[in-house]
């Protein structure tokens, strides 16, 4: 799934890869999927997009927005993003493909869920975009411990630090995904409760949400997701399905994994201990 480190990544050898490139054929929805989701009718998308050129794309959150002259294409979390180079055959199914006079191809496949927007410039009026586009990344100076704690401070006292941090667009791009991480060095357990994060702590959180995805993003993004060529991302996920069944990287016991709030969480009960106590001193 594209998380912060992903969208970066892939946006950026979007335009790297076809920045100038005028589009030549749009096909959208042809292998239709109950959970792929359109701007409009998919069926207009051609005449939107063809004869555009790229001018460019960037992360909004953990969605792919590229510019396409007077239309913008935009990409879901649950979208896969994948360059065809001249020559290359190309999927049977897929749940849009653009493909450019020079005979290249960016094809989107739904995994679970995903959106493929194409729509003029501006008109796109989606709360969940406007969102994302609008809200300070953790990777830019404008998300700091200021910001953070104003988060932190609008949540309700019962809320878990995973439905703190990955729900509710609280930080459009930060999903179950690199949560994982950022918990684990955090020594915090994801069904801890915001009542019970100390001053101390929830520095050291805010500290590991800008730490962790920085590294992650300068690395290629996870090791457990792909980039827009189908290479794995270099970072190596410390608590992921890939080290479920090696010890703790920090005190060499074993690693739990639970279905909680719709997707599996990853941590240590030794260095993530659930405590109970009703509030925390702050």
């Amino acid at each position: 799934m594209l998380e912060i480190p992903e969208a970066l990544v892939v946006s950026r050898q979007i335009a790297e890869t076809y920045n100038g490139k005028r589009i030549e054929r749009v096909a959208a929805n042809t292998s239709p999927h109950g959970f792929a989701w359109f701007w409009g009718d998919p069926d207009e998308y051609p005449s939107l997009l063809c004869g555009e050129r790229i001018g460019g794309a960037r992360a909004v959150g953990g969605q792919v927005e590229i510019n396409a002259g007077r239309a913008t294409l935009l990409f879901g979390d649950g979208v896969n993003l994948r360059h065809f180079s001249v020559g290359k055959k190309l999927p049977e199914k897929h749940q849009m493909l653009v493909a450019f006079e020079d005979g290249t191809s960016l094809c989107a496949n739904v995994q679970m869920y995903g959106g493929l927007w194409a729509f003029p410039n501006g008109a796109n009026d989606n709360p969940y975009y406007l969102v994302a586009r609008d809200k300070p990344s953790p990777l830019s100076d404008a998300f700091d411990e200021q910001h953070f704690n104003s988060i932190v401070s609008s949540a309700k006292a019962s809320l878990s630090a995973k439905a703190l941090l990955a729900t509710e667009q609280r930080i459009p791009g930060l999903g179950n995904g690199v949560l994982q991480d950022i918990l684990f060095l955090s020594g915090v357990h994801p069904a801890y409760k915001v009542s019970q994060l100390s001053d101390s702590k929830l520095r050291t959180l805010f500290g590991n949400i800008k730490s962790v995805l920085v590294k992650m993003s300068a690395e290629g993004g996870r090791d457990t997701e792909r980039d827009l060529h189908g290479l794995e991302g270099g970072y190596r996920t410390l608590l992921s399905r890939k080290t479920l069944a090696y010890p703790c990287p920090k005190c060499g016991g074993g690693i739990t994994r639970k279905a909680y709030l719709g997707g599996n969480v990853y941590y240590c009960e030794t260095c993530q201990p659930l405590h109970t106590a009703k509030t925390a001193s702050r």
